[in-house]
């Protein structure tokens, strides 16, 4: 460290300095990294915890990629049937990154209490299915054992339930019917579990029962499922892994990833990125300039020093890198306490679910979800210290302008 730079930060961290009329411009300073880092904290944090969530919540009811015969059938009810006698099936060896595999099955019903009925769709499941989704959805009792026997255990949505008033432990009859002019056939069910996903669309349509029924309603046989749903670890290669599993089936079999079964969905969870991105460049626009008027201020309070400092001999650039790490240090400080304070919140958020969604059936969930993660923290911080610094270079440059005779002389 050399003499005039040694002299210039004693001025710059004294007392007097402190104490003299850039304090409050340092202060805003060092307020508005802090503000700025504590709402891109949130914003990135709340935009990546909504669509992790609300992924989850599609990916429960479809699985990330599904597998289903070629037909022109559009519906939710499985109405041509598939073999498990496939090479991908019960491990889809062929294909890396694949988790799990399970065979269902879905119809059409009604059912029918005595002053209310309800269309609904019986998603039959068996002894593969992976429950792991629904575990954190349930609300109350037990999840189903589908075991030798054809069982008529179901759970059933919370919606549902409180649309037809029933609770944990009863039975009610479900119709199902493929001609109009036929009787329909009865199945009896008994609720062991009621959940709740949040996610009404989904809540509204689908009970989960034994595949066994609808493979007997259809008049399948054992080995005979409606569609496979296949999951995988990393969503973010959905699409290369919905291309792999394409070429690894048979051509008989249509292969959709749940990005393209429910786009609009995922077109709006995207518009999250949108939004994020501008709070970012926003709020990182207003510290840069509120650290950039700091800069000019201290500039101004120090011209005397500057003039002094260039009559012993520094360089205009050894001048300018005194006041950018001036700067850099009160950018560290309103990085610290951003994300002291953002942190804290996120986490209050995280644990506790401190906030809540006004109108929940709009985002599928009641309390605001949150995604803390390293590696984005690292890269705001980073990328916004890099960013003031930057835009700091431009002002600095006025230092290149002051003569030290006049700035000597300068009051």
């Amino acid at each position: 460290m050399n003499y005039e730079f040694f002299i210039a930060k004693r001025i710059i961290g004294s007392k007097a300095y402190k104490s003299s009329v850039s304090a409050p411009i340092i202060k805003i300073g060092i307020t508005a990294i802090a503000i700025g880092i504590i709402v891109m904290l949130i914003a990135i944090a709340t935009g990546l915890g909504l669509q992790e969530k609300i992924r989850e919540k599609v990916v429960a009811f479809n699985g990330h990629v599904s597998i289903t015969n070629y037909d022109s059938n559009v519906s939710d009810e499985s109405q041509v049937p598939i073999s498990t006698d496939q090479k991908f099936y019960p491990e889809f060896k062929s294909v890396t990154g694949i988790k799990h595999i399970q065979g269902v099955a879905s119809k059409f019903g009604l059912i029918r209490t005595e002053s209310d009925f309800e269309g609904i769709v019986v998603k039959g499941v068996g002894a593969d299915y992976n429950w792991t989704y629904f575990q954190d959805f349930l609300r109350e009792g037990r999840l189903p054992v589908y075991g030798q026997e054809m069982s008529q255990e179901v759970i059933i949505s919370k919606y549902l339930a409180n649309r037809l008033n029933f609770k944990l432990g009863d039975s009610f009859q479900t119709l199902f019917g493929d001609n109009i002019n036929a009787m329909p056939r009865i199945i009896q069910y008994q609720i062991v579990g009621v959940y709740d996903s949040g996610f009404e669309e989904f809540d509204k349509t689908y009970i989960i029962g034994d595949i066994r029924h609808i493979q007997r309603l259809n008049k399948w046989s054992a080995d005979q499922v409606g569609n496979f749903e296949v999951f995988i670890d990393d969503f973010s290669k959905l699409t290369e892994k919905g291309t792999e599993i394409y070429k690894a089936t048979p051509s008989n079999l249509d292969v959709q990833t749940v990005e393209q079964k429910y786009g609009s969905i995922f077109e709006w969870i995207k518009i999250f990125d949108n939004n994020t991105y501008g709070i970012i460049g926003i709020m990182i626009l207003v510290a840069g300039i509120n650290m950039i008027t700091a800069l000019l201020v201290l500039i101004l309070e120090r011209t005397q020093m500057i003039g002094i400092l260039k009559s012993l001999g520094s360089s205009n650039w050894s001048i300018r890198k005194v006041f950018l790490y001036n700067a850099a240090y009160l950018i560290g400080l309103g990085l610290f306490w951003g994300n002291s304070i953002g942190l804290g919140l996120l986490f209050a958020q995280r644990y506790f679910g401190l906030l809540k969604f006004p109108n929940p059936e709009q985002y599928y969930m009641s309390i605001i979800p949150v995604q803390i993660g390293l590696d984005y923290i690292v890269l705001l911080n980073v990328g916004t210290f890099i960013a003031c610094l930057i835009l700091l270079i431009v002002p600095s440059y006025i230092i290149t302008k002051i003569s030290p005779i006049k700035a000597i002389r300068f009051e």
